[in-house]
């Protein structure tokens, strides 16, 4: 017969609880922990490909996280790496390929500690169907036209070009680099990733099936947005209350989102000049009023300074709301 195991006193029994929660903790990490430091950067989001000709396909996507130093893009078609761009660009035309024919393509992500991220989701184009011998180029765009929208991106539109085979695609140029692409049936594009209170100029070209390019029509000149911070794409209408709860203070935030191309899912709230919390929007995130609450504690007559600012849909963030001083129990 076993013998009965010795009982183990409520004492012991609690210090190998704290043992084993300390060592938990230091295998997963916390948010300041090595572990937040060894997590490969994120998926690239908002990827899309579009067929620039019978051989090509221009591939773009988003930045990941925010908070992500990232050294490079590699550019998947199906399982092979066919492209390796670094970490400032985000768009690459993919070249080589067969004529009308479909393609999967995905974008990873590599930091500068060589750590490399998931796959982002797939996406498909099909290549044009090849061409005769073609050494005719389209007409040029012309009635090239733009604002700023904000101060990180800029809407352009121009008129369609002519080609005795058509047009296949649309090249956007800053200076004298390629920076987007469009289908040939589009005439108008935003581009993104730019500088607040910056002067570009921006140049269109159309290209055939046959990869003839035409020539560049009349450039535009726009300068994008300033602002306190220098930054736009801040929200509106903010404003800060104090109301009782159970015993406790909470803050309310109301405010307008900014007015973007996009939607905006994701908040940031500075309290007394620090980042106090987080807000991450599902699908049915607020387009024309945002309401949010947060704890404040449950000593009346404290004050707090408080703003908010979003990250745009290019992932970069916008600027800060007005400041707002909020005082606990005291209503606005």
């Amino acid at each position: 017969m076993r013998g009965v195991p010795p009982a183990v006193s409520p004492r012991r029994l609690l210090a190998l609880g704290g043992v084993l929660l300390l060592l938990a903790s230091c295998r997963w990490g916390g948010s300041d922990g090595p572990g937040a430091d060894e997590r490969p950067p994120g998926a690239p989001t908002g990827v899309t490909a579009e067929a620039g000709s019978a051989t090509s396909v221009h591939v773009m996507w988003n930045t990941v996280a925010a908070d992500t130093e990232v050294s490079r893009y590699e550019i998947y078609r199906g399982t092979t790496k066919v492209k390796e761009v670094p970490g400032a660009e985000h768009m690459v035309d993919v070249t080589r390929l067969r004529p009308a024919t479909t393609y999967v393509f995905t974008v990873r992500a590599r930091d500068t500690d060589g750590r490399l991220g998931p796959h982002s989701r797939e996406v498909r184009a099909t290549t044009h169907g090849a061409t005769t011998a073609d050494d005719t180029a389209p007409t040029r765009p012309t009635e090239l036209r733009g604002r700023a929208a904000g101060n990180r991106a800029v809407q352009l539109s121009w008129s369609a070009s002519k080609d005795d085979r058509g047009v296949v695609s649309y090249n956007i140029y800053q200076g004298g680099t390629k920076i987007h692409s469009v289908g040939g049936n589009q005439t108008a594009a935003v581009v993104t990733g730019l500088r607040p209170g910056t002067r570009y100029s921006f140049t269109v070209r159309a290209r055939d099936a046959a990869d003839n390019l035409s020539l560049a029509g009349t450039a535009v000149r726009l300068t994008t947005a300033g602002g306190a911070d220098g930054r736009t794409g801040a929200p509106t209408g903010f404003r800060a209350t104090s109301e009782r709860s159970d015993g406790a203070y909470h803050i309310v935030l109301h405010w307008v989102p900014p007015r973007v191309d996009g939607v905006v899912t994701e908040y940031e709230v500075h309290l007394d000049g620090r980042v106090a919390t987080s807000l991450v929007h599902g699908g049915d995130a607020p387009r024309d009023r945002a309401t949010y609450r947060f704890y404040a504690g449950r000593e009346a007559g404290v004050a707090h300074r408080v703003r908010i600012r979003a990250m745009l849909p290019d992932g970069t963030w916008g600027g800060f709301s007005a400041e707002r001083t909020v005082t606990t129990g005291a209503g606005r």
